[in-house]
C-alpha cells in the first residue's frame, strides 16, 4: 500500500512540477494558478493553495471558476466566514458574467454552509 501512495505523490508532484514550469513561461495565467492550487489540495498543501487562489482573486476577479474552489477550501481550513464573503463575490461574479452554472453551484454551497 505505501508503494502506491508513493507513487500517486510521485505522479502528483511531476503534474506539479510541469504545471510550475508552463506558469514560468506564462506567469499571468489564472488557469494554470487554478491548476497548482488543485494540486497543491491533493497533496494536502491547504495553504499553498489558498495562497494560489488569493493570487487569483487579486489578479484575476474574474476568473469565476475560483470562487466555488476557494470557498470550499475556505470552509475545509475551517475559515467558514471568509467562505461566505467568498461565495457572495462569486455570486456576484456568476450573475454579471450570466454564467448560469457557476451561480447555481455558489449559491447551493452558500445556503448549504449557511444551514449547517
Amino acid at each position: 500500500m505505501l508503494d502506491v501512495i508513493d507513487y500517486n505523490q510521485k505522479v502528483l508532484l511531476m503534474r506539479l512540477e510541469q504545471l510550475m514550469t508552463m506558469l514560468g513561461d506564462d506567469p499571468e495565467n489564472s488557469f494554470l494558478h487554478f491548476a497548482i492550487a488543485k494540486e497543491y489540495e491533493k497533496l494536502n498543501e491547504l495553504e499553498a493553495a489558498l495562497d494560489k487562489y488569493d493570487y487569483i482573486l487579486n489578479h484575476d476577479p474574474e476568473y469565476v471558476g475560483l470562487y466555488y474552489h476557494q470557498a470550499k477550501l475556505l470552509e475545509e481550513m475551517g475559515d467558514e466566514a471568509r467562505a461566505l464573503d467568498i461565495y457572495v463575490k462569486g455570486i456576484a461574479i456568476a450573475t454579471d458574467q450570466k454564467d448560469q452554472h457557476a451561480l447555481s453551484e455558489l449559491l447551493n454551497a452558500k445556503m448549504n454552509l449557511e444551514i449547517s
